[in-house]
């Protein structure tokens, strides 16, 4: 198996239209899942629209992840009310939370997806509470064959990631030329840019980023503003 067969590239959202990325890209990561889901008629007419090869994965629910505080629940229009603000977000044991869950696993099957990501905000730390429900969510979940990928962004050290990501089977989800992915049985890379969302990769860049991924199942996903160009790019310094 050549480097190009292990390793699947694509874009967190769409950069150019459905048909055109279509006919360039195998891969894409679905943003809309983040902010508000989509109708399950929508995303059943993308799955019919792609090619039989091509792959969706989604970002999780911000409702599982994010506090209503976040700015992500004014940019979706989600209101919550004052009583409820402490039942959203942060993997909490509440009905509102596994109430998303089952929501974002379907929207999931409709799509045929294989991997699920659940982006965290640099809010959600290592505290002991947070380590309590990140594993009681996760142990409690029907996964279906799904892979789950985790993408910490708050303080979390490094032995207590790996030790969850192991305990619960996660994928850790990491910009690869920022950190390196502490556990997980393929890679799954978003990359936001480094030093910024403007920022353009450059070949130097790509070439450190194909040493990562050529010798293992690799999902490599570009979130910055010339991602739809950096991803062509690197598809075609792995086809060398």
């Amino acid at each position: 198996m050549t480097a190009i067969d292990r390793v699947k590239i694509g874009c967190c959202g769409f950069p150019r239209g459905m048909k055109h990325y279509f006919s360039q890209f195998k891969l894409v990561e679905v943003q809309q899942t983040f902010y508000k889901l989509p109708r399950i008629g929508s995303v059943v007419k993308w799955r019919q629209a792609a090619p039989s090869d091509f792959e969706f994965t989604i970002k999780a629910w911000q409702i599982i992840t994010h506090p209503p505080s976040s700015p992500t629940y004014r940019k979706a229009g989600i209101q919550i009310t004052q009583d409820k603000r402490e039942n959203y977000g942060y993997f909490k044991p509440s009905h509102e939370v596994m109430e998303a869950w089952h929501k974002t696993k379907e929207i999931a099957q409709a799509l045929r997806a294989r991997i699920i990501v659940f982006q965290c905000p640099a809010s959600f730390v290592d505290s002991a509470e947070n380590v309590e429900n990140i594993r009681n969510f996760l142990q409690s979940l029907t996964r279906e064959g799904l892979l789950l990928a985790w993408e910490p962004r708050g303080h979390w050290g490094d032995q207590i990631i790996a030790s969850l990501c192991q305990e619960l089977g996660l994928i850790h989800c990491v910009d690869p030329l920022e950190r390196v992915p502490l556990y997980g049985t393929i890679n799954y890379f978003r990359l936001h840019g480094g030093p910024g969302y403007r920022h353009s990769y450059s070949n130097q860049e790509l070439e450190r980023l194909k040493a990562m991924v050529s010798n293992k199942e690799s999902y490599v996903l570009f979130n910055n503003i010339t991602m739809y160009d950096d991803a062509l790019r690197l598809t075609y310094l792995l086809s060398k």
